[in-house]
């Protein structure tokens, strides 16, 4: 039963790979979504189980820290330039 179930994955991912263009190193990605949809479509022909719910992806890095300098910028507020007055026309 294992043995056709990885079949099946390995099938549809390789239908997944060729499907978005035979593009190297999405493999693992291709295998978890057909994994997600072959689980699916068993949990959907057995009455009584619960569907499989696919993996979130993984958290993304949370980003550096801002520089002191552009947090210091960033706590200070705009400035507006002052007008500049008009020179008298000479006659």
């Amino acid at each position: 039963m294992a043995d056709d179930r990885h079949e099946r994955i390995r099938q549809r991912a390789h239908a997944i790979w060729e499907r978005e263009g035979r593009r190297d190193g999405d493999h693992e990605r291709h295998w978890h979504q057909a994994a997600g949809e072959i689980d699916a479509e068993d949990a959907a022909a057995k009455p009584g189980r619960k569907p499989a719910t696919p993996r979130k992806p993984a958290a993304a890095k949370p980003k550096t820290a801002p520089s002191k300098v552009t947090a210091a910028k960033a706590a200070k507020p705009a400035v507006a330039a002052k007008p500049r007055a008009r020179k008298a026309k000479a006659e």
